[in-house]
């Protein structure tokens, strides 16, 4: 993404850097020369092929193996890979949800046992939902950068205030499917557990609507907290099911 996304975080870098957002600034430094990361992100696709054909050829893992992740280089690859570039479609944030949420639960569940179970689907709802909200509110400290390049991701199309209600939506959405998968036979120990993250969540939402993240500062502390509660949720369900 350093290199496709070169022009909106040297803008993001002039306008507020964020820790959360605008990349890591190597290329912007000098650290890495201008076709570096591109050089890097095509080695890491063709480790990333090897390896599926050798779990599925030689450790007989199964026949989605390949295909899973032919999947998950189609939306992590060219996330920001032009011509395709999801992030500038409007379902790149999508896309996050479904490589970050479902695809590695179901993934790590088929690898080992040969199928993926019922379950494995109502687990990766909450964890899809929350990530997409952590790819969602770090939209809001590029906004201004991204919308002078024309990277056109939710945040730029929907405009921050409506983005805030969708980030809501997601979020109540995020709770829900926790519950909901408890129901379907996720140990109740994850409810107890759920607390402490349901209580930060409930509290970035609230603060979300106030509009809070106007102030630079505040938005950082909103976008670490964000990611705590897609992390959270992510534990709730290890420690669960391990206990």
């Amino acid at each position: 993404g350093e290199y496709w996304d070169q022009q909106e975080d040297s803008l993001s870098t002039e306008l507020g850097p964020s820790r959360f957002a605008g990349g890591s600034r190597v290329l912007q430094a000098g650290l890495l020369s201008h076709r570096s990361p591109f050089w890097a992100s095509v080695a890491a696709l063709i480790l990333a092929l090897a390896v599926a054909l050798v779990l599925q050829l030689g450790y007989r893992t199964g026949p989605l193996t390949v295909p899973f992740c032919i999947l998950g280089l189609l939306g992590g690859f060219f996330y920001s890979t032009r011509p395709i570039r999801w992030v500038a479609t409007g379902v790149g944030e999508l896309w996050i949800a479904f490589c970050y949420g479902w695809l590695p639960i179901a993934v790590g569940y088929y690898l080992q046992v040969g199928e993926i179970a019922s379950i494995v689907h109502w687990m990766a709802l909450p964890v899809g939902l929350t990530i997409l909200n952590v790819i969602l509110l770090n939209e809001y400290p590029d906004h201004p950068a991204d919308a002078a390049a024309g990277k056109a991701n939710l945040a730029v199309r929907l405009g921050l205030k409506r983005a805030s209600l969708l980030y809501t939506v997601f979020s109540i959405g995020s709770w829900m499917a926790l519950l909901l998968s408890v129901y379907q036979g996720v140990p109740p120990l994850a409810l107890a557990l759920y607390v402490p993250v349901l209580v930060l969540s409930v509290s970035l939402v609230i603060l979300v609507l106030k509009e809070r993240w106007r102030d630079r500062a505040t938005l950082e502390r909103l976008c670490g907290a964000n990611l705590l509660v897609n992390l959270g949720t992510t534990a709730v369900y290890i420690l669960a099911l391990v206990s």
